[in-house]
């Protein structure tokens, strides 16, 4: 073990942000199969403040560190990593359990499967803010909705990392983006990153304006983390035949299943993560090379909300859960 130490992100009990605490611990000598980061930047997920609250998928195991994306320089390397990833710059995909590693910190493990290469175009900051968002919009778009030219897709928490990765998609493919959002207070930025129609849910009814914008048939593909009561209204917006894919759980209210209106639509309601992406490695590898790509060619463009300092990781948690933000929070040792 080093005797080097280096600034880590820990909570020792769930709740609000200001449970995060900045320890100095020992720098971790990688494990066979694993790399060690040298962070640059770290791009912040709704996942994590679920995960700090102890209300995600996964329980922490107290004390537990946090984080799914880093860009940053591989520094060390664990047993039978190949020697050519030594001093390449990378950032993590999400591909590992969040209660096993975390890179909330100056320095990180993580397995090298879940490390790639980014466009040397971007920067550090954006380099950490691509691979969550835009694998989360192609494993739904892409790969289980099979999104074809002239498809409508609604597209609600559309301001989010993952809203505005869709966004992005859809136009890439040729659909025609229906993105919801609460307050008008976002609607002109998000018709600046490429919406076709923005509906202000609170303003506006979703299920009438959807029927207007599609000439009465509604939205083939539906893509929504939030649940709840708001899963009916998606369903009376959705085509017959259409698909409502579920990739989150922020609401905090139940999900009531809207039987007669799935029955009458012969609609499909999916559950997805990300991580049935990475159970296989050919899928891993299509929807890699896919974001790269289109992230190369400028079809897709992270676009960064607010930069923190890691000394003010509480501010940072504390700002995404206003739902202020437009993109990405990045926080930079």
């Amino acid at each position: 073990m080093s005797k080097q130490t280096a600034k880590v992100v820990r909570f020792h009990q769930t709740g609000g942000p200001e449970v995060l605490q900045i320890e100095e611990l020992p720098l971790p000598e990688p494990g066979p199969g694993e790399v060690r980061l040298r962070i640059k930047a770290i791009g912040l997920n709704r996942a994590e403040v679920m995960f700090r609250e102890g209300h995600y998928l996964i329980d922490p195991t107290l004390p537990s560190g946090l984080g799914y994306e880093a860009s940053g320089i591989v520094e060390a390397l664990g047993e039978g990593v190949d020697r050519s990833w030594l001093g390449k710059t990378v950032s993590t995909i999400p591909a590992f359990a969040i209660n096993q590693y975390g890179v909330y910190g100056e320095a990180a493990l993580v397995p090298v499967s879940a490390v790639a290469e980014y466009p040397a175009s971007l920067s550090p900051e954006e380099g950490t803010s691509i691979w969550m968002q835009y694998m989360t919009a192609y494993g739904a778009l892409i790969r289980i909705a099979n999104i074809t030219k002239g498809d409508y897709v609604v597209i609600t928490a559309a301001s989010s990392s993952v809203g505005i990765a869709a966004i992005e998609m859809v136009k890439a493919e040729g659909g025609v983006s229906i993105a919801a959002t609460r307050t008008s207070a976002k609607k002109a930025e998000l018709q600046a990153l490429g919406a076709d129609h923005v509906i202000v849910t609170d303003e506006e009814d979703l299920v009438e304006r959807v029927k207007e914008i599609t000439g009465g048939k509604g939205a083939r593909i539906v893509f929504d983390p939030i649940g709840g009561k708001g899963l009916e209204a998606l369903a009376a917006a959705a085509a017959h035949h259409g698909i409502i894919i579920e990739y989150g759980a922020l609401a905090t209210d139940r999900t009531p299943y809207p039987l007669f209106t799935a029955l009458a639509k012969q609609l499909t309601i999916r559950g997805y993560t990300l991580f049935e992406i990475f159970e296989d490695p050919e899928r891993m590898a299509k929807a890699r090379q896919y974001v790269f790509d289109h992230v190369a060619s400028g079809d897709f463009k992270p676009r960064i909300d607010k930069v923190f300092p890691l000394a003010q990781i509480v501010e940072a948690h504390r700002y995404m859960e206003s739902n202020q933000q437009i993109g990405k929070i990045v926080v930079t040792p």
